[in-house]
Protein backbone atom coordinates (compact mmCIF):
# COMPACT_ATOMS: atom_id res chain seq x y z
CA UNK A 1 0.00 0.00 0.00
CA UNK A 2 1.23 3.48 -0.89
CA UNK A 3 0.19 6.66 0.86
CA UNK A 4 0.15 9.50 -1.63
CA UNK A 5 0.09 13.03 -0.19
CA UNK A 6 -1.48 15.24 -2.84
CA UNK A 7 -0.41 18.64 -1.64
CA UNK A 8 -2.49 21.76 -1.85
CA UNK A 9 -0.96 24.67 -3.72
CA UNK A 10 -0.88 28.38 -2.98
CA UNK A 11 -0.56 29.64 0.55
CA UNK A 12 -2.28 26.82 2.43
CA UNK A 13 -0.73 25.93 5.76
CA UNK A 14 0.69 22.62 6.85
CA UNK A 15 -1.70 19.66 7.18
CA UNK A 16 -4.30 20.01 9.90
CA UNK A 17 -7.74 18.63 10.57
CA UNK A 18 -10.78 20.04 8.81
CA UNK A 19 -12.65 20.15 12.12
CA UNK A 20 -10.44 23.06 13.14
CA UNK A 21 -11.28 24.91 9.93
CA UNK A 22 -7.74 24.45 8.67
CA UNK A 23 -7.17 22.45 5.50
CA UNK A 24 -4.45 19.95 4.71
CA UNK A 25 -3.54 17.45 2.00
CA UNK A 26 -5.68 14.35 1.58
CA UNK A 27 -3.58 11.20 1.93
CA UNK A 28 -4.75 8.96 -0.88
CA UNK A 29 -4.13 5.24 -0.42
CA UNK A 30 -2.92 3.44 -3.52
CA UNK A 31 -2.69 -0.32 -4.05
CA UNK A 32 0.68 -1.90 -4.74
CA UNK A 33 1.79 -1.28 -8.31
CA UNK A 34 -0.61 1.57 -8.99
CA UNK A 35 0.79 4.84 -10.35
CA UNK A 36 -0.11 8.14 -8.77
CA UNK A 37 -3.27 9.42 -10.47
CA UNK A 38 -3.06 12.73 -12.30
CA UNK A 39 -4.49 15.54 -10.22
CA UNK A 40 -4.97 19.02 -11.71
CA UNK A 41 -2.67 21.60 -10.13
CA UNK A 42 -5.61 23.98 -9.86
CA UNK A 43 -7.71 21.40 -7.96
CA UNK A 44 -5.49 19.52 -5.49
CA UNK A 45 -6.89 16.87 -3.20
CA UNK A 46 -7.31 18.29 0.28
CA UNK A 47 -9.16 17.13 3.35
CA UNK A 48 -11.82 19.79 2.97
CA UNK A 49 -12.29 19.44 -0.80
CA UNK A 50 -12.87 15.69 -0.74
CA UNK A 51 -15.08 15.88 2.35
CA UNK A 52 -17.22 18.53 0.69
CA UNK A 53 -17.21 16.53 -2.54
CA UNK A 54 -18.50 13.46 -0.74
CA UNK A 55 -21.26 15.44 0.96
CA UNK A 56 -22.34 16.89 -2.39
CA UNK A 57 -22.11 13.48 -4.11
CA UNK A 58 -24.75 12.16 -1.71
CA UNK A 59 -26.88 15.33 -1.71
CA UNK A 60 -30.21 14.88 -3.58
CA UNK A 61 -30.80 18.64 -3.54
CA UNK A 62 -28.62 18.86 -6.63
CA UNK A 63 -31.60 17.45 -8.57
CA UNK A 64 -34.70 19.40 -9.56
CA UNK A 65 -37.12 17.43 -7.39
CA UNK A 66 -34.69 16.79 -4.54
CA UNK A 67 -34.77 13.01 -4.99
CA UNK A 68 -31.69 12.14 -7.08
CA UNK A 69 -28.07 12.41 -5.99
CA UNK A 70 -24.94 11.19 -7.75
CA UNK A 71 -25.07 8.21 -5.40
CA UNK A 72 -28.56 7.28 -6.63
CA UNK A 73 -26.98 5.86 -9.80
CA UNK A 74 -23.51 5.14 -8.38
CA UNK A 75 -24.13 2.92 -5.37
CA UNK A 76 -21.19 2.47 -2.97
CA UNK A 77 -21.99 -1.20 -2.35
CA UNK A 78 -22.01 -1.81 -6.11
CA UNK A 79 -18.55 -0.33 -6.69
CA UNK A 80 -20.29 2.97 -7.46
CA UNK A 81 -22.33 1.53 -10.35
CA UNK A 82 -26.07 0.86 -10.65
CA UNK A 83 -28.26 -2.24 -10.50
CA UNK A 84 -30.62 -1.09 -13.28
CA UNK A 85 -30.13 -1.55 -17.01
CA UNK A 86 -30.82 2.16 -17.50
CA UNK A 87 -30.45 4.38 -14.46
CA UNK A 88 -33.49 6.39 -13.36
CA UNK A 89 -33.52 10.15 -12.94
CA UNK A 90 -36.14 12.64 -11.83
CA UNK A 91 -39.75 11.44 -12.21
CA UNK A 92 -38.32 7.91 -12.68
CA UNK A 93 -37.28 8.78 -16.23
CA UNK A 94 -34.87 6.19 -17.71
CA UNK A 95 -31.44 7.45 -18.59
CA UNK A 96 -29.62 6.97 -21.85
CA UNK A 97 -27.18 4.28 -20.68
CA UNK A 98 -26.21 1.91 -17.94
CA UNK A 99 -24.24 3.74 -15.21
CA UNK A 100 -20.65 2.41 -15.07
CA UNK A 101 -18.53 2.00 -11.97
CA UNK A 102 -16.62 5.07 -10.83
CA UNK A 103 -13.71 2.97 -9.59
CA UNK A 104 -10.38 4.40 -10.80
CA UNK A 105 -11.97 7.21 -12.84
CA UNK A 106 -9.04 9.34 -11.66
CA UNK A 107 -6.97 7.51 -14.30
CA UNK A 108 -9.39 7.93 -17.21
CA UNK A 109 -8.48 10.30 -20.02
CA UNK A 110 -12.14 10.62 -20.99
CA UNK A 111 -15.42 10.05 -19.17
CA UNK A 112 -18.74 8.46 -20.11
CA UNK A 113 -19.09 5.36 -22.25
CA UNK A 114 -18.50 7.42 -25.38
CA UNK A 115 -15.59 9.46 -23.98
CA UNK A 116 -17.55 12.66 -24.49
CA UNK A 117 -15.98 14.62 -21.60
CA UNK A 118 -12.25 14.82 -20.95
CA UNK A 119 -12.07 15.72 -17.26
CA UNK A 120 -13.96 14.99 -14.07
CA UNK A 121 -14.71 18.63 -13.32
CA UNK A 122 -16.72 19.04 -16.53
CA UNK A 123 -18.21 15.58 -16.16
CA UNK A 124 -20.00 16.71 -13.00
CA UNK A 125 -22.03 19.27 -14.94
CA UNK A 126 -23.58 16.78 -17.38
CA UNK A 127 -25.80 14.73 -15.02
CA UNK A 128 -26.88 17.82 -13.08
CA UNK A 129 -28.18 19.49 -16.24
CA UNK A 130 -29.36 16.40 -18.13
CA UNK A 131 -33.19 16.60 -18.42
CA UNK A 132 -33.64 12.89 -17.64
CA UNK A 133 -31.10 12.73 -14.83
CA UNK A 134 -31.05 15.59 -12.30
CA UNK A 135 -32.82 18.07 -14.62
CA UNK A 136 -31.41 21.14 -12.88
CA UNK A 137 -29.29 24.02 -14.07
CA UNK A 138 -25.97 24.24 -12.29
CA UNK A 139 -26.91 27.63 -10.86
CA UNK A 140 -30.24 26.32 -9.57
CA UNK A 141 -28.42 23.40 -7.97
CA UNK A 142 -26.07 25.86 -6.26
CA UNK A 143 -29.05 27.77 -4.86
CA UNK A 144 -30.63 24.55 -3.61
CA UNK A 145 -27.63 23.66 -1.44
CA UNK A 146 -26.27 27.14 -0.67
CA UNK A 147 -27.99 27.42 2.71
CA UNK A 148 -26.23 24.34 4.03
CA UNK A 149 -23.88 25.75 6.65
CA UNK A 150 -21.48 22.81 6.62
CA UNK A 151 -21.21 22.88 2.82
CA UNK A 152 -20.42 26.60 3.00
CA UNK A 153 -17.84 26.10 5.75
CA UNK A 154 -16.00 23.40 3.81
CA UNK A 155 -16.21 25.45 0.63
CA UNK A 156 -14.44 28.39 2.24
CA UNK A 157 -11.81 26.15 3.83
CA UNK A 158 -11.06 24.28 0.60
CA UNK A 159 -11.47 27.00 -2.02
CA UNK A 160 -11.49 30.31 -0.15
CA UNK A 161 -14.93 31.20 -1.50
CA UNK A 162 -18.59 30.51 -0.93
CA UNK A 163 -20.36 27.59 -2.54
CA UNK A 164 -20.86 28.11 -6.28
CA UNK A 165 -20.69 26.14 -9.52
CA UNK A 166 -16.91 26.31 -9.56
CA UNK A 167 -16.75 24.74 -6.10
CA UNK A 168 -19.39 22.08 -6.71
CA UNK A 169 -17.76 20.73 -9.86
CA UNK A 170 -14.29 20.70 -8.37
CA UNK A 171 -15.26 19.23 -5.01
CA UNK A 172 -17.25 16.34 -6.50
CA UNK A 173 -14.43 15.68 -8.97
CA UNK A 174 -11.98 15.57 -6.06
CA UNK A 175 -14.09 13.02 -4.20
CA UNK A 176 -14.42 10.89 -7.33
CA UNK A 177 -10.62 10.87 -7.70
CA UNK A 178 -10.37 9.10 -4.33
CA UNK A 179 -12.48 6.12 -5.48
CA UNK A 180 -9.59 3.72 -6.03
CA UNK A 181 -10.16 0.04 -6.84
CA UNK A 182 -7.26 -2.38 -6.45
CA UNK A 183 -7.68 -4.40 -3.28
CA UNK A 184 -9.03 -7.72 -4.55
CA UNK A 185 -7.86 -11.28 -4.01
CA UNK A 186 -6.58 -11.12 -7.58
CA UNK A 187 -4.30 -8.26 -6.52
CA UNK A 188 -3.01 -10.25 -3.57
CA UNK A 189 -2.31 -13.15 -5.91
CA UNK A 190 -0.39 -10.88 -8.30
CA UNK A 191 1.62 -9.61 -5.34
CA UNK A 192 2.83 -13.15 -4.64
CA UNK A 193 0.20 -14.54 -2.28
CA UNK A 194 -0.46 -17.71 -4.23
CA UNK A 195 -3.13 -18.94 -1.80
CA UNK A 196 -5.27 -15.85 -2.49
CA UNK A 197 -6.96 -17.59 -5.44
CA UNK A 198 -8.54 -21.03 -5.53
CA UNK A 199 -7.58 -23.60 -8.12
CA UNK A 200 -10.73 -22.82 -10.09
CA UNK A 201 -9.95 -19.11 -10.06
CA UNK A 202 -6.36 -19.71 -11.21
CA UNK A 203 -7.70 -21.80 -14.08
CA UNK A 204 -10.08 -18.94 -14.91
CA UNK A 205 -7.18 -16.48 -14.90
CA UNK A 206 -5.23 -18.67 -17.29
CA UNK A 207 -8.24 -18.86 -19.62
CA UNK A 208 -8.66 -15.10 -19.37
CA UNK A 209 -5.07 -14.58 -20.52
CA UNK A 210 -5.10 -17.33 -23.14
CA UNK A 211 -4.75 -16.64 -26.85
CA UNK A 212 -8.02 -18.48 -27.49
CA UNK A 213 -10.13 -16.06 -25.41
CA UNK A 214 -7.87 -13.01 -25.75
CA UNK A 215 -9.73 -11.14 -22.97
CA UNK A 216 -6.54 -9.40 -21.89
CA UNK A 217 -6.16 -7.75 -25.31
CA UNK A 218 -8.51 -5.03 -24.04
CA UNK A 219 -8.86 -5.79 -20.33
CA UNK A 220 -5.25 -5.16 -19.41
CA UNK A 221 -3.09 -3.13 -17.07
CA UNK A 222 -3.74 -2.26 -13.44
CA UNK A 223 -7.30 -1.08 -14.26
CA UNK A 224 -8.07 -4.18 -16.34
CA UNK A 225 -9.00 -1.94 -19.26
CA UNK A 226 -7.05 -0.22 -21.99
CA UNK A 227 -9.83 2.44 -22.12
CA UNK A 228 -10.10 2.02 -25.88
CA UNK A 229 -13.39 2.15 -27.80
CA UNK A 230 -14.63 -1.10 -29.31
CA UNK A 231 -17.66 -2.36 -31.18
CA UNK A 232 -18.26 -5.88 -29.89
CA UNK A 233 -21.02 -6.82 -32.31
CA UNK A 234 -23.86 -6.50 -29.82
CA UNK A 235 -26.26 -5.23 -32.51
CA UNK A 236 -26.37 -4.90 -36.27
CA UNK A 237 -28.04 -1.49 -35.88
CA UNK A 238 -27.26 0.52 -32.75
CA UNK A 239 -29.98 2.80 -31.38
CA UNK A 240 -27.16 4.45 -29.44
CA UNK A 241 -24.28 5.27 -31.85
CA UNK A 242 -21.71 5.30 -29.05
CA UNK A 243 -18.39 6.96 -29.84
CA UNK A 244 -19.78 8.15 -33.19
CA UNK A 245 -22.02 10.52 -31.22
CA UNK A 246 -18.88 12.42 -30.22
CA UNK A 247 -16.59 12.09 -33.24
CA UNK A 248 -19.30 12.08 -35.94
CA UNK A 249 -17.16 9.44 -37.67
CA UNK A 250 -19.20 6.49 -39.03
CA UNK A 251 -16.18 4.29 -38.32
CA UNK A 252 -16.96 4.79 -34.62
CA UNK A 253 -20.55 3.55 -34.84
CA UNK A 254 -21.39 1.20 -32.00
CA UNK A 255 -18.06 1.68 -30.26
CA UNK A 256 -18.04 2.13 -26.48
CA UNK A 257 -15.24 2.52 -23.97
CA UNK A 258 -13.89 -0.79 -22.71
CA UNK A 259 -14.99 -1.01 -19.06
CA UNK A 260 -12.70 -2.06 -16.27
CA UNK A 261 -13.41 -5.58 -15.06
CA UNK A 262 -12.63 -4.64 -11.48
CA UNK A 263 -15.64 -5.46 -9.28
CA UNK A 264 -17.42 -6.80 -12.37
CA UNK A 265 -19.38 -9.28 -10.24
CA UNK A 266 -21.02 -6.27 -8.55
CA UNK A 267 -21.66 -4.04 -11.54
CA UNK A 268 -24.29 -5.91 -13.55
CA UNK A 269 -26.34 -5.64 -15.64
CA UNK A 270 -23.77 -5.30 -18.39
CA UNK A 271 -23.00 -3.53 -21.68
CA UNK A 272 -23.72 0.12 -22.46
CA UNK A 273 -27.47 -0.49 -22.29
CA UNK A 274 -27.56 -3.08 -19.52
CA UNK A 275 -28.97 -5.63 -21.96
CA UNK A 276 -27.03 -8.60 -20.53
CA UNK A 277 -28.07 -9.48 -17.00
CA UNK A 278 -25.37 -11.93 -15.93
CA UNK A 279 -21.70 -12.71 -16.41
CA UNK A 280 -22.74 -15.98 -17.99
CA UNK A 281 -24.65 -14.07 -20.67
CA UNK A 282 -21.67 -11.77 -21.27
CA UNK A 283 -19.34 -14.74 -21.74
CA UNK A 284 -21.83 -16.35 -24.13
CA UNK A 285 -21.91 -13.16 -26.21
CA UNK A 286 -18.14 -12.96 -26.51
CA UNK A 287 -17.86 -16.69 -27.17
CA UNK A 288 -20.20 -16.21 -30.13
CA UNK A 289 -17.87 -13.60 -31.61
CA UNK A 290 -20.71 -11.09 -31.80
CA UNK A 291 -22.80 -10.06 -34.77
CA UNK A 292 -21.16 -9.14 -38.07
CA UNK A 293 -21.50 -5.38 -37.70
CA UNK A 294 -19.32 -3.48 -40.21
CA UNK A 295 -17.40 -1.83 -37.37
CA UNK A 296 -17.09 -4.91 -35.18
CA UNK A 297 -13.65 -5.11 -33.57
CA UNK A 298 -11.21 -7.51 -35.26
CA UNK A 299 -10.40 -8.71 -31.74
CA UNK A 300 -13.84 -10.35 -31.58
CA UNK A 301 -13.40 -14.03 -32.42
CA UNK A 302 -15.57 -16.92 -31.35
CA UNK A 303 -14.37 -19.56 -28.90
CA UNK A 304 -15.75 -22.59 -27.09
CA UNK A 305 -15.68 -23.34 -23.38
CA UNK A 306 -16.65 -26.44 -21.47
CA UNK A 307 -19.06 -26.04 -18.57
CA UNK A 308 -16.15 -26.32 -16.12
CA UNK A 309 -14.07 -23.75 -18.02
CA UNK A 310 -16.94 -21.30 -18.03
CA UNK A 311 -17.43 -21.84 -14.29
CA UNK A 312 -13.71 -21.25 -13.71
CA UNK A 313 -13.76 -18.04 -15.74
CA UNK A 314 -16.73 -16.71 -13.80
CA UNK A 315 -15.00 -17.67 -10.53
CA UNK A 316 -11.96 -15.64 -11.59
CA UNK A 317 -14.13 -12.63 -12.43
CA UNK A 318 -15.60 -12.80 -8.92
CA UNK A 319 -12.04 -12.71 -7.54
CA UNK A 320 -11.71 -9.18 -8.99
CA UNK A 321 -14.04 -7.80 -6.30
CA UNK A 322 -12.38 -5.42 -3.86
CA UNK A 323 -12.16 -6.63 -0.29
CA UNK A 324 -12.54 -3.11 1.06
CA UNK A 325 -14.63 -0.09 0.24
CA UNK A 326 -13.59 2.15 -2.64
CA UNK A 327 -14.56 5.12 -0.45
CA UNK A 328 -11.56 6.49 1.46
CA UNK A 329 -13.25 9.63 2.79
CA UNK A 330 -14.40 9.45 6.45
Amino acid sequence: MILLPVLAGGCRKDPAVVQNDVDGPFLLELPQGFPSPPVPQQNPLTQASVKLGKALFFDPRLSLDGTISCASCHLPDRAFSDTLALSRGVDELPGMRNAPSLGNVAYHDALFRDGGVDDLERQVIAPVQDPVEMAHSLQAAVEAVSEDADHQRLSRIAYGRGLDGFVITRAIASYERTLISGWSRYDRYRAGETSALTGSEVNGLQLFNSAALNCSACHSGFDLSDHSYQNVGQYMSYADPGRERITLDPQDNGKFKVPSLRNVALTGPYMHDGALATLSEVIDHFASGGLQHPQRSPLMTNFALSAQEKSDLIAFLHALTDERSLDQVP
